[in-house]
């Protein structure tokens, strides 16, 4: 099984994973400001990109996996799926991580009980038949819901299309296996194991509500939390000046 790992830029150890569906190259634009200050390891989760499915959706695979090419110890920034990949990481390797910055990112992507801001179940479950009947639209869409009431969404909707198609498509396995790691982790309990990370929220995020911070807050009272009020769910694309700013606050 092969990961997909680039490496370039000179500093500080800085290991980056995508969401969901994505692949390295959602990073492209911010790519150059990140490597003049870090030395970047952009790392493609299984089934997507180059690199390689594993045989089923175990957490504990996918983590094993990305730290098999990962540096022996690196700053993590991790946004949605790949933010919750770095929560499991951070609490199952901490001598592997100095700090953790997540982006779009939640203990819980689903609603459970009390935990309301999060996707309800019921689309959840509706978004998974989508995908397994047409793979392509709902992808499709799922890019849209991430610039979804901005004001330029449809000049960062094509910015990351033609990007993302710089690499190649995830598979039908990494999908589904991403998909059900979204759905059945629930790190909640554990986050007085994160007490020192960091959490971007896009204000207008419809993917992660942005009251999920507060419930984080309310879990987790040491953790640090900041909002751009006018992002959405990838503040690295729509918001590229404030994010460098807190990415360089967070990890300098």
């Amino acid at each position: 099984m092969s990961v997909s790992v680039q490496q370039l830029g000179s500093g500080p150890e800085l290991t980056l994973l995508h969401g969901w569906g994505m692949n390295a190259a959602v990073w492209t634009s911010i790519t150059p400001a990140l490597a003049a200050n870090f030395h970047l390891n952009l790392i493609e989760l299984p089934g997507h990109g180059e690199s390689d499915a594993l045989p089923e959706a175990d957490l504990d695979q996918w983590i094993d996996a990305v730290l098999e090419v990962a540096p022996v110890k690196s700053h993590y920034l991790g946004w949605s799926l790949g933010g919750l990949l770095s929560q499991a990481i951070a609490l199952k390797a901490p001598e592997r991580v100095d700090v953790v910055g997540l982006v779009g990112s939640t203990p819980s992507f689903v609603q459970r009980d009390g935990w309301h801001d999060a996707m309800p179940q019921s689309t959840f479950d509706q978004f998974a038949n989508a995908l397994a009947d047409d793979a392509a639209s709902t992808l499709k869409r799922f890019l849209g819901l991430q610039v979804k009431g901005l004001a330029d969404a449809r000049v960062i909707l094509r910015d990351i299309e033609q990007a993302l198609a710089t690499r190649p498509a995830a598979s039908d396995a990494g999908l589904q296996q991403g998909l059900a790691i979204l759905l059945n982790t629930d790190f909640r309990e554990q986050l007085h194991g994160l007490q020192g990370s960091h959490w971007l929220f896009g204000g207008r995020d419809t993917l992660v509500p942005s009251g999920a911070a507060d419930a984080i807050a309310q879990l987790s009272p040491l953790v640090q939390i900041t909002t751009i009020a006018k992002s959405g769910h990838a503040p690295m694309l729509s918001h590229a000046d404030e994010f460098l700013a807190w990415v360089l606050q967070t990890y300098g």
